[in-house]
């Protein structure tokens, strides 16, 4: 029997309920994180509750818990649920009250949050997948992680019904993020990235590759926007996100990526991801 979190209470998933006026249920007025667990372990905990705590300011939300608070409910659910690999979403809306526009004052926000179990071979796709075009119809502060997901719903559709994995957005031909992920392209030895402006997420795992796996190895990253000719032009291209780590793009509609492959930059930065997932999982085992 599942169990998930309700305020600072760990219930039956059955018991759970959301008020009829809820502003996350009426208006998607709320936040949201989702965390990959690595033998039991928050994976890069610290940068998902940073972004948190910005969404949180952007959207002038108050959190219903501090930081260290809200981690060890999140570890409580994580061990009721016996997940070793697996994703813990949770999400903080204004709370329930009549509906009207405008913030309600003096109400409570509410979170919950659940623990899944997914093991890595689910998600992994090491010999590359195909992606789609998609215009990015999406509203202009996409940094926010908000509970407004429906632009990014209908382009993951509009793509799987092309027969692709993921969808790849574009503003004017300019290429922004994926439906669930961020892009990059490599050229000449260097990978390119759309900036963390208002018109796309910034992807954790996008920070981590930037931040620390990238200059671990040696490869210079370069945060510029690229067009759409850019990427079907690219040597290699490949995804980041929570769920899907480093994950590389082989096709792009019709159009093959250089090779067809997996490019030599995009390996090598999977094969960092993995040895860093390894160095978490050997470290749970010991504790």
């Amino acid at each position: 029997m599942a169990t998930i979190l309700y305020q600072d209470q760990l219930i039956p998933r059955e018991q759970g309920k959301v008020d009829m006026e809820d502003r996350g249920y009426q208006f998607g007025d709320g936040i949201y994180e989702a965390i990959r667990v690595y033998g039991g372990r928050l994976f890069l905990l610290d940068l998902h509750m940073k972004r948190l705590e910005r969404s949180a300011r952007e959207l002038a939300l108050q959190l219903p818990y501090g930081i260290d608070q809200l981690t060890d409910h999140l570890k409580r659910l994580i061990k009721k649920n016996q997940i070793d690999d697996g994703l813990v979403y949770f999400q903080i809306t204004r709370g329930a009250s009549p509906r009207q526009h405008q913030f309600p004052e003096n109400i409570e926000t509410v979170l919950t949050g659940s623990a899944t179990a997914l093991p890595r071979e689910e998600v992994l796709r090491p010999n590359g997948i195909k992606a789609s075009l998609v215009d990015d119809i999406r509203w202009l502060r996409c940094d926010i992680k908000t509970l407004n997901l429906l632009g990014n719903v209908l382009a993951k559709q509009k793509a799987l019904e092309k027969g692709s994995e993921e969808a790849i957005m574009h503003r004017g031909g300019v290429v922004t993020e994926g439906s669930s992920c961020n892009v990059f392209i490599v050229k000449d030895g260097r990978l390119v990235t759309h900036p963390a402006d208002h018109f796309i997420l910034n992807g954790i795992t996008r920070l981590y590759v930037i931040d620390q796996l990238a200059p671990r190895l040696g490869i210079p990253v370069v945060e510029k926007t690229f067009s759409t000719e850019d990427l079907l032009e690219a040597d290699e291209v490949f995804i980041t996100s929570t769920g899907a780590e480093v994950k590389p793009v082989t096709r792009v509609e019709e159009r093959t990526i250089a090779s067809g492959k997996p490019g030599p930059i995009t390996k090598r930065l999977m094969d960092a991801f993995d040895n860093e997932v390894a160095r978490v999982k050997g470290s749970s085992a010991l504790s």
